[in-house]
C-alpha cells in the first residue's frame, strides 16, 4: 500500500495521478482515465475532478493500492 499525503481537505483525481507519478502532467489525465480502469473505494471512476479525501483507497492496474492521508 502506498500513501499520498495531502495538505488540503481534498485532492482531485487528476492532481492525485500527477502527485503519485502515475502520469507526468495533468493534461494526460483525461486520456489516461479513458484508457485505464481506476477504482476509488472499489468503484470505477473516470472523472478527473473527482474529489479524494483522507482514507480513500485508489486502485490502478499495475500499481499497489494507494491511500490518501492527511499531511502530518
Amino acid at each position: 500500500m502506498y500513501y499520498v499525503e495531502i495538505d488540503a481537505e481534498y485532492i482531485t483525481l487528476q492532481q492525485f495521478l500527477k502527485a503519485a507519478e502515475v502520469i507526468s502532467s495533468g493534461g494526460m489525465a483525461k486520456h489516461y482515465l479513458a484508457e485505464t480502469p481506476v477504482k476509488v473505494n472499489n468503484a470505477i471512476e473516470n472523472r478527473r475532478g473527482r474529489k479524494l479525501y483522507p482514507n480513500d483507497v485508489i486502485e490502478i492496474e499495475g500499481y499497489e493500492p494507494f491511500t490518501i492521508v492527511p499531511q502530518q
